[in-house]
């Protein structure tokens, strides 16, 4: 498990000082989710993604937080943002081992060096009969407030658990970045 978040928007009114005692209590390894428009709305609609990216990272440094991970927000990436991600020394999450329903995204075999692919989407996992050997499940926070959904993916995970030992997301990161 871990958690990727993107630094608090005050322009949003989202408040710093309780993003940053949520984000500090976090016991789980911590990455960085950008989005590049808005809280709501996660792909770019103009700008530099890539220099975005670096915002982020600067700020959650100046916070004294250390994101390990990276997940562009809407799955979107490019190779300007790829190549930030790497120059920062994080293991990248965004790609997909499936093509997204809505188009766009980057689709992967399987985990590279530097990146660690979803493979599953929580309907994904509650309907797989065969799982591979590596298994990234993504979800967002606000599916655990959906019962149906948060019922699939806590069935999906038992599943998941019976079938393929838990690994430690800090190992597969270091083997990733080799």
């Amino acid at each position: 498990m871990a958690a990727l978040v993107r630094p608090p928007d005050s322009e949003h009114g989202e408040d710093e000082e309780l993003w940053l005692r949520r984000a500090r209590s976090l016991e789980i390894p911590f990455g960085l989710h950008t989005h590049w428009t808005s809280p709501s709305h996660a792909r770019p609609t103009g700008g530099d993604p890539a220099a975005r990216v670096r915002l982020d990272l600067a700020w959650l440094r100046a916070h004294d937080l250390e994101p390990r991970l990276f997940a562009g927000g809407g799955w979107y990436s490019d190779d300007e943002v790829r190549a930030t991600v790497v120059a920062e020394g994080l293991v990248d999450l965004t790609a997909t081992t499936f093509p997204l329903p809505y188009g766009g995204g980057r689709v992967v075999d399987g985990p590279e060096p530097g990146l660690l692919p979803a493979t599953h989407t929580i309907g994904m996992l509650a309907r797989a009969v065969r799982l591979p050997e590596y298994v990234h499940v993504y979800f967002h926070d606000t599916d655990l407030l959906e019962r149906k959904r948060a019922l699939a993916l806590a069935l999906g995970l038992r599943h998941l658990a019976r079938r393929r030992p838990v690994r430690d997301l800090d190992e597969l990161s270091r083997a990733s970045s080799r």
